[in-house]
């Protein structure tokens, strides 16, 4: 029996059960097209992630490719088409006492899979060349000189019970994880035919953390040269990144692009080999937001070239056309997040994708006709497309592994003008139920970011959830937003708590205008930056009847040297801005019922972000039973565990329904 739309999201076992879409790959010769597919694992502790074909014609449904416990990842194809994916699934006749690690496994088009590479580190971020030529990153030990070498050292540390990390450079941490005492060096391979194991050379050897978690790289068709984005450490405990070119033959390393007041990033080399496409960024100071454009350089080395730089918005990775006179981005536009082409040689853009969905891993077919990626919007999951590349634009949804689940409500659009003339959007999403007669509370959701947008679909801050539930979702894009222009994101810089505020109070009215929301019952609440503004409303309003806060950030001062990324937030983050706009100066005039929520392992924002905020509303004389305090000791910036994900909704629509809808408070079972 199939669920309609409102018990989908209504129900939560439902709605963590739906399969989750990610990772679209399309072979070299474009006839293959895989998606990974996650669902939740049978302990309900993780999703795993299974890998399907899609047809990329769009006539034969979607058929599954891989089975396993442990899941797979797609991580592209072979020259020939064999499908390469990472994994910790057991290796056959492998020791079933050895700890697992994420292999690199190749599956021939019908045929079983069989490991190519295991170093003792795992791999990660595989790219294979249209030669043959495999590149991979794969953490060894510094004293290690090669994976065999690094099994050995890994042994004797595990043998001797040490567990301590001696650094030298910073970060120590990085997302939800520790840096080191491993790090990431680059390894290459040639494919060569049938069953055989892919030997593996250190191109890099030890370079501390030069191929750092955010570091990508890409390897000419010839397979002669390796160009990755590249970790500089500078001074004050600051990094840029970097462009450097490897022979992959001898390790030679040589700097494409580097300059202090810009980062360079997702590199991607053209299909004749002689260029190399990126994202070119120039670097925020406490005054300038910085910027980004598309830029190029040779791979032989030469002047950078900027492409987009006239372009009043922030692109995406590039890909290039097959004949190398275009590339194809993404990038943030009034609430959507369109395709659209680049010309390599004037830098002209054309949108290629009209409609509201936001595209994700974009792949351009060999004959240079389409574009496949996945498309989502604020009303519709990832799903695999195919998009015209040149002509009318054409868009066709093909069969996935999974058809997308009825949303139980309507999408609106909201507009304001903010007090200093500046024009506003948000969407405003809808209970079917909702009506002049029936007019819905409403509940203010902030994106995180700060420079961000609600344009697609989320996973983890999902509206339709609170929509089944009977609330009306507003979904603001206020100062600090992308997809508006430089000027936009520049309107609240340095200054958090003053326009972006305003912004949010000034859509939060139009909102409450529309008649089918009831502007008498107001919640709000927001996860990141979001949760900073759900702080900052707190002290400064109380026009709300209820906020929920996550991973919020508290006290600037603490934030600013705890954080993973500190060199990046103080070039924002002055003393002059901290003592301004920090929430926790404003604790004391907090008046409205708060639910905080904060993971152990969140190391962009501290848990002591979180903790630091919780005493200040119980040490408050009307603190105590009151607020509520929702600790995740395993999960990181985000809820990802299913059964922690359903703790989340069911706490925090509790939580509404307690403070918005007057409501008796009920426990959710799920908490005990």
């Amino acid at each position: 029996m199939t669920m309609d739309a409102q018990d989908v999201f209504a129900d939560l076992d439902a709605y963590v059960a739906l399969p989750r879409l990610e990772n679209l790959r399309l072979s070299p010769d474009g006839r293959r097209l895989v998606v990974g597919v996650g669902t939740p694992h049978r302990d309900n502790t993780a999703y795993r992630t299974s890998i399907w074909e899609v047809d990329p014609a769009g006539e034969r449904p979607a058929r599954r490719l891989t089975r396993s416990d442990a899941g797979e990842s797609p991580a592209g194809f072979t020259p020939g088409g064999d499908l390469l994916f990472t994994s910790a699934r057991p290796r056959p006749g492998g020791d079933p006492d050895r700890e697992p690690v994420t292999a690199l496994w190749r599956q021939p088009a019908g045929g079983d899979a069989h490991v190519l590479a295991a170093p003792p580190g795992g791999v990660s971020r595989v790219v294979a060349g249209v030669g043959g030529t495999v590149l991979l990153g794969s953490p060894l030990l510094p004293s290690s000189a090669d994976p065999a070498a690094d099994e050995k050292a890994r042994a004797t540390r595990k043998e001797a019970g040490v567990s301590a990390i001696l650094h030298e450079q910073y970060p120590v941490r990085y997302w939800d994880h520790d840096l080191g005492p491993a790090a990431t060096r680059l390894l290459a391979g040639d494919l060569a035919d049938g069953d055989a194991a892919l030997p593996l050379r250190d191109l890099t050897g030890h370079a501390g953390l030069a191929l750092h978690d955010v570091c990508t790289w890409d390897v000419t068709p010839d397979g002669r040269t390796a160009v990755a984005q590249w970790q500089v450490v500078g001074p004050g405990g600051a990094q840029r990144q970097t462009l450097v070119a490897v022979d992959v033959a001898s390790g030679e390393r040589r700097t494409l692009a580097d300059d202090a007041d810009h980062d360079y990033q997702a590199p991607r080399i053209s299909p004749d080999g002689t260029r190399v496409a990126f994202v070119a960024v120039r670097r925020s100071t406490a005054t300038d937001p910085g910027d980004a454009w598309l830029a190029t350089v040779p791979v032989a080395g030469g002047r950078v070239r900027a492409l987009t730089g006239a372009w009043d918005r922030l692109p995406g990775a590039p890909r290039w056309t097959p004949d190398g006179s275009a590339l194809v981005t993404a990038a943030d536009d009034r609430g959507r997040a369109p395709l659209w082409r680049v010309d390599a040689a004037s830098g002209a853009v054309t949108r290629l994708t009209p409609d509201d969905g936001a595209y994700t891993d974009w792949q351009v077919a060999p004959d240079g006709r389409w574009v496949y990626a996945l498309r989502s919007a604020v009303d519709s999951p990832p799903s695999p497309v195919r998009v015209a590349l040149d002509g009318v634009p054409e868009l066709t949804v093909l069969p996935g592994p999974a058809e997308s689940p009825a949303i139980p409500g309507r999408l609106a659009e909201v507009t304001a003008t903010a007090a200093d003339g500046t024009g506003l959007r948000a969407w405003l999403a809808l209970p079917d139920t909702a009506g002049a007669d029936r007019p819905a509370p409403l509940l203010l959701w902030i994106h995180g970011g700060p420079q961000g947008s609600w344009n697609s679909w989320s996973w983890r801050w999902n509206p339709w959830i609170a929509v089944a539930h009977g609330y009306a979702v507003l979904l603001p894009d206020p100062a600090l937003s992308t997809g508006y222009g430089r000027d936009f994101i520049a309107r609240g810089w340095g200054a958090w708590g003053d326009r972006p505020y305003t912004d949010l109070l000034a859509l939060t009215d139009a909102a409450g205008e529309h008649p089918d929301v009831d502007a008498g019952r107001t919640a709000a609440m927001g996860g990141s930056f979001g949760g900073y503004m759900a702080n900052w409303i707190a002290g400064h309003t109380d026009r709300f009847d209820a906020i929920v806060t996550h991973a919020s950030l508290w006290s600037l001062e603490q934030f600013v040297p705890t954080t993973d990324v500190a060199s990046y937030w103080a070039r924002e983050m002055t003393r002059e801005m901290t003592a301004a706009w920090s929430p926790h100066r404003s604790a004391g005039a907090i008046t409205t019922p708060m639910l905080v929520i904060h993971g152990d392992r969140d190391y962009r924002v501290p848990i002591g972000e979180g903790l630091s905020l919780w005493w200040a509303l119980m040490s408050s004389p009307s603190g105590p039973g009151k607020h509520k305090f929702l600790y995740f000791p395993d999960e990181n910036h985000w809820i990802l565990k299913p059964g922690n994900v359903k703790a989340w909704y069911a706490t925090v629509l509790a939580f509404l329904d307690q403070h918005v809808r007057g409501a008796g408070w009920r426990r959710p079972e799920l908490l005990g």
